[in-house]
C-alpha cells in the first residue's frame, strides 16, 4: 500500500509562490502518473495537473486551464517525490491540495482520473 505524504502548504500573499511536494513510499513510484488535485471549502475536488510516468526524455504533463502558466508539475523518480511549483498565486487557489497516484502503471496515456490514492492534502491559503 502507497503512502503520500504532501508538504509545503502554507500563507502567502497574491502575487506570492509556493512549492508543493509529495512524498511516495513504494519501490514502483516511478512506474505511475501522478498528480495534483485542489478542493476548495463548499466546492467538489478538481484536477490540477498531472505527470505520466515516462522517462524524462517522453515525460508528458497536463494542467488545468486555470493553473496554466503559472503552475508546473515536475518528479524525482529518485526521491519518491512530485512537486508542484505555484507562482503567481490568485485569492482563488486557495484550497486543500492533495497529491494522488494513477490507479493503474504504464498507462499509455495522461489522463485526469483513474487515480487510485491520496496523500493527507496540504492547505495553501492565498490572500488578498
Amino acid at each position: 500500500q502507497v503512502q503520500l505524504v504532501e508538504s509545503g502548504g502554507g500563507l502567502v500573499q497574491a502575487g506570492g509562490s509556493l512549492r508543493l511536494s509529495c512524498a511516495a513510499s513504494g519501490r514502483t513510484f516511478s512506474g505511475y502518473a501522478m498528480g495534483w488535485f485542489r478542493q476548495a471549502p463548499g466546492k467538489e475536488r478538481d484536477f490540477v495537473a498531472a505527470i505520466s510516468w515516462s522517462d524524462r526524455s517522453g515525460r508528458s504533463t497536463d494542467y488545468a486551464d486555470s493553473v496554466k502558466g503559472r503552475f508546473t508539475i515536475s518528479r524525482d523518480n529518485a526521491k519518491n517525490t512530485v512537486y508542484l511549483q505555484m507562482n503567481s498565486l490568485k485569492p482563488e487557489d486557495t484550497a486543500v491540495y492533495y497529491c494522488a497516484r494513477d490507479s493503474i502503471t504504464y498507462r499509455s496515456s495522461l489522463r485526469r482520473q483513474g487515480f487510485g490514492s491520496w496523500g493527507q492534502g496540504t492547505q495553501v491559503t492565498v490572500s488578498s
